[in-house]
């Protein structure tokens, strides 16, 4: 015989469940192009110990009476050049990716953006998830490549909201994929077709990935070796199908005085120039989007400085952004990693 119905009181709140969530999160940005606003920013991201690995109580006094007092507004000056009506390039093109993928998944799972700093942040809208009745999530940091002050960061920040929460969903998190198949094609396809729009064929094509103390490589940070695999796989690829041009790899954004990772990318355009080269071409394959350092250091900056020291033609190309490109690429790993969920 069957038990009785349990009796579900009238004034029990309406719990929504048996959804599947997708959180999409990348770095972050200000929320306008203007001095305080950067500096509220800066404050979150150089306080993270998983960015600035210094004791806090010998970089706090740094970051807080010199850097927040000197670098916003050189920054927000940056911002101002690249910014769009709809804000952030960053925040605006992860925004319209999350949509991209909304449409391709469907009803299958229910898709939001996040930042680790700034906003939208992750907690609320892991919150937003849960309360759609998300029992299921997958929060995929969009870092092809590996870092501890990139994807452990947004990590850290999953696990802080894990420890506010009684009722948690089952979690799952995208890892690393720069040497996914699909991620390297989507690259070949994407930059070949640029590169074939261009007025001019490039003699180089320098593939430039954010910087990182050189200390992190020998503490065992996997993202030198990351970035230097999807530079070789991506360069095997260019051997097929552009045998003329060279690939090379370097490394921006250097910052204080610590060694980092080297070549670093202004050192190599202004040497590449010095050297003959009169045509290049400048991608940046470790950003999901465009953002400050693709649209403003290497699109702007990066062309003063190869032509400054005698190169003739630039071209800065285009992040995967929210194209057919990369949209394809963002579906297959999120159908992959929610494999037995939808």
């Amino acid at each position: 015989m069957l038990p009785p119905a349990l009796h579900v009181p009238a004034d029990h709140p309406q719990v929504a469940t048996g959804k599947v969530g997708v959180l999409l999160v990348n770095l972050g940005t200000p929320d306008a192009p203007e001095p305080k606003a950067v500096k509220r920013y800066l404050l979150q991201f150089l306080s993270d110990k998983r960015v600035v690995e210094i004791p806090a109580i010998a970089w706090q006094p740094i970051l807080r009476g010199i850097i927040l007092n000197t670098r916003p507004k050189k920054s927000a000056h940056a911002y101002a050049q690249v910014w769009r009506e709809d804000g952030s390039p960053l925040a605006a093109i992860t925004a319209l990716q999350a949509r991209a993928l909304q449409a391709r998944l469907g009803d299958a799972a229910i898709v939001r953006h996040a930042m680790r700093y700034g906003r939208p942040a992750m907690a609320g809208a892991l919150d937003a998830l849960l309360a759609a009745g998300c029992e299921r999530i997958l929060v995929a940091p969009l870092y092809p490549q590996y870092s501890g002050a990139t994807t452990a960061s947004a990590l850290d920040a999953l696990a802080d909201w894990i420890k506010t929460q009684r009722r948690l969903p089952a979690l799952r998190t995208l890892p690393p994929y720069h040497d996914d198949p699909a991620y390297i094609g989507a690259l070949h396809a994407d930059l070949a077709q640029q590169v074939a729009a261009l007025d001019f064929v490039p003699e180089v094509l320098l593939l430039s990935f954010h910087g990182m103390p050189e200390r992190t490589l020998t503490l065992g940070d996997p993202y030198h070796c990351h970035c230097r695999k999807t530079a070789r796989l991506l360069g095997e690829a260019f051997a097929v199908t552009h045998p003329a041009m060279r690939v090379g790899t370097a490394f921006q954004s250097r910052f204080g005085r610590a060694k980092w990772l080297e070549p670093a990318t202004d050192a190599v355009l202004v040497a590449e120039a010095a050297k003959g080269t009169r045509r290049i071409a400048l991608a940046a394959p470790g950003f999901s989007a465009d953002c400050l350092e693709t649209l403003e250091e290497l699109s702007i900056r990066g062309r003063e400085q190869f032509l400054g020291a005698g190169g003739e033609q630039f071209a800065s190309l285009a992040c995967l952004n929210d194209g057919a490109a990369g949209m394809d690429l963002l579906e297959s790993l999120a159908r992959r990693e929610l494999s037995g969920w939808i």
